[in-house]
This record gives structure tokens, sequence and C-alpha cells, in this order.
């Protein structure tokens, strides 16, 4: 078996951290115990392109009781948990992903799991599928499809999709109300303020937060900095997302001016340049910039160096930018997603649903191998029912079922007042 990895020594202590996470995934669970008995997976090989997190070890245990022949990388190079990379080769299962690992050893991981000859993918950010169509295109022949985790990722398959380059059906796994209601909202809500809590240990009550972005991942940041007492200031660029951050209570400026007067900066737009060398010459000494969108590219790190007369790491994950007056800027992990970089990502409790997700959409484009056109598909709305329900049983929580007689009001029309 090929893998690359830190230390194979540390798999004993991954194992236990993915045995705690198994603990808050209980659709998971369910899931599995179908799997090992269906084995519908059978003679199927799967390259992932994945955040290599306990959460994401027990899918790909889930996966492997399907019978699935399974190769991991990973999906940001400051994501990977090395200890679980090393579980996960004790598991028998090929991976490529050292935390830290340079750009170049990056994509030389994805091309070792599409060694793997693929005939499923499952990607987060969707370079694994970008490399396949420009570099590997050998394999698509051999692809049933794949799902897709992330916003950005979405984005630019979509983007394939409508310039016609997208050569295998995907399933947009972000877009099903299981995953970016929950996921988004309050897993990126959480670990976003984690991560910065954990590379900075600072006090965010009476703090301004200016939040960049608010789709489901930046509801959920602003929210949780609320909660803990600061003050949040929301920038945004489309009109109804600006309208309802301000009737959230929170304060709506351009990010120009926020600059003037934020202490912490988190991005979660999926955009380029987001926070750019205007915003910059703005900023207050001793500004935190934080990313919590997929790639590094939100914040502006080339014009950032350009302006810096000195840079040192001042804590582990944080980086001190000196510019020409004097004024102090510090970046998070690299402007990488830093709720995976500084800290450990979303709880399990929401990957339980997020990787639910994947594991029956996977299954699904087996289901309907060769009916499916090369385009970007919705999650079924059967799969994001019944993992909701499933979700409902695990916490113990029933509701309410239409009677008959309501039903047959709701697909009438006869009736009025």
């Amino acid at each position: 078996m090929e893998y690359h990895i830190k230390d194979p020594s540390l798999a004993a202590q991954g194992k236990l951290r993915i045995g705690w996470a198994s603990r808050e995934m209980p659709v998971l669970k369910l899931i599995k115990q179908r799997f090992t008995q269906e084995k519908p997976f059978q003679g199927v090989r799967i390259s992932a392109c994945l955040h290599i997190t306990t959460e994401t070890a027990n899918l790909a245990l889930v996966l492997k009781e399907g019978g699935v022949k399974l190769a991991l990388c990973a999906s940001n190079p400051l994501s990977t948990q090395d200890d679980v990379a090393a579980a996960l080769v004790e598991y028998g299962l090929p991976t490529f992903a050292i935390k830290g690992e340079d750009n170049q050893t990056y994509y030389q991981h994805i091309t070792a799991a599409l060694e793997h000859k693929p005939h499923l993918t499952a990607d987060d950010g969707a370079d694994l599928v970008s490399t396949v169509h420009q570099e590997k295109s050998q394999l698509i022949g051999d692809i049933i499809g794949g799902t897709e985790e992330t916003t950005t990722g979405v984005i630019r398959l979509r983007n394939m999709a409508r310039e016609q380059k997208l050569k295998y059906p995907i399933i947009a796994v972000n877009d099903a109300k299981t995953k970016h209601f929950f996921d988004n909202r309050y897993g990126t809500g959480q670990s976003t303020i984690d991560g910065v809590t954990r590379a900075t240990n600072v006090l965010w009550a009476g703090r301004k937060v200016v939040v960049c972005g608010y789709g489901w991942c930046g509801k959920g940041i602003a929210r949780r900095a609320q909660g803990l007492g600061a003050q949040v200031i929301v920038t945004e660029v489309e009109p109804i997302s600006a309208l309802e951050a301000a009737m959230d209570g929170y304060q709506v400026m351009p990010l120009i001016e926020a600059a003037k007067i934020g202490d912490i900066f988190i991005t979660s737009t999926g955009d380029i340049n987001v926070i750019d060398k205007a915003h910059f010459s703005q900023m207050e000494d001793g500004a935190i910039l934080a990313n919590s969108g997929h790639f590094n590219v939100e914040i502006n790190i080339p014009a950032l160096e350009s302006l810096a007369k000195a840079k040192r790491q001042v804590r582990p994950f944080v980086d001190e930018y000196t510019l020409a007056d004097g004024r102090r800027l510090h970046l998070l992990a690299e402007g990488r997603l830093i709720n995976l970089a500084a800290a450990e990502g979303h709880p399990a409790s929401v990957m339980d649903m997020s990787f639910a997700n994947q594991a029956l959409c996977l299954e699904h484009l087996v289901k309907t191998k060769g009916r499916l056109q090369p385009k970007v598909y919705p999650v079924p709305e059967e799969i994001d029912n019944e993992i909701g329900r499933l979700k409902l049983k695990a916490m113990n929580i029933t509701i309410d079922s239409l009677t008959q007689e309501q039903k047959e009001y709701l697909e009438s029309w006869e009736s009025g007042t």
C-alpha cells in the first residue's frame, strides 16, 4: 500500500481521536450498519480530496465497510491532522497528507490519489476534479461521478459546467439543507471562533469584529462572535444579504470604512482579494486578519508582503507584519482556513450530517450510473430528508405528521376563505 504521511507512530493517538469523534456521529453509524450488510460499493474505487480529520476518517471507514477501495489526500496544506493520517494508513487506506506540506507536495498528493484510477471522486474545493480535467483526462472514461462539499468548489464546478468543460456529473453536497443550514452556519461559526481563539487567546468581548460576507458561513461567524460579546460589523456586496445582516442587528458598511475601526477581520466569501492593499493602509495597529474561506486568496497576502518592512512569527499560526509607519498587522494561519489550520475544524456532531450526505450521494451515483449528464446536481430531496429524520432520531426528538385531511388540503385549490 502506498502512502505519504508525517509519522506512522502517531496511529494509536489518531485511532483514539477517531473513536472519540464517532461518539458524536450517530447518523453515519446507522449508514455504516446498512453498508456493512449491503456492500453497495463492492468493486468501486474512490479518490477523495478532503480535510484529513477525525470526522473524515469516520466517513472513510463507513465507505470501506461498504466495499469501497479508497485513496485519500488532503484538500488543504494546513488542515491535515497527522495522527489521523497515520491511523488511516493503519486501517489499510492509502493516504497522502502531511500538515504544512508545500504547494508542490500538495499537488503530488492529489496525483498520487488519482493513481488509484477512481470510479468516483469526493472533493472539498474541486482541486481533485480540476486536476482530473486538466492533467488526467484519460481517467474520465471510467469515472461515474463525484461529490463536492464546499461553496467554493461548487462555484468552480458550475463555472466548468457553464463552459461545457465538466465531463462527468457532480452532486453539490454543499447545497443540501442538512449541510449548509447546519455545517456552514453552526459548524463554521463555532470552529472559526475556536481557531482564532486558539491562535491568539484574544478576548472577544468588546472587540469590533468585521465579518466579510454574510452567507451561511458568515451568518454563523457573526452570531457566535456576537454571543461572546463582540461588536459585529458585516461587509457585503449583495444587497439582500446586507439587508438581512442589518435586520439581524449588525452594523453594515463598506469594508474600507470598517477597516478603520475593526479589531478582528474574518473573511468568508469564496472570492479573491476581499481584504486588499487599500484596506491594510486604513487598519489600526494590532489588527488581526483571519480567513474562513476554502482557499488562501481572500486576504491579499502578496499586497501585505509588499507593504511590510518586517515579518516575524510571534505565536504558532500568527505572523506579524510591521508596516513602514510602524503599524503591526497579524495574519493568522498564512491566510488559510483558520478553523482547520489552527483548530480541529467543525465539531463531529455537525459533520455527521455533512458526511452522511457524502456517503449517500456517492451511493446514489453508483445506483444511477450512466443516467446522469455531466452537470452539477442538487442532493436528491429524499436523501436530504432521510438524513434530517435520522439526525432527529439520534437526538431523541419526535415531530408531528400531517393528517390525511391536511395533506389533501395542501394539494387542493378549490377551498378559499
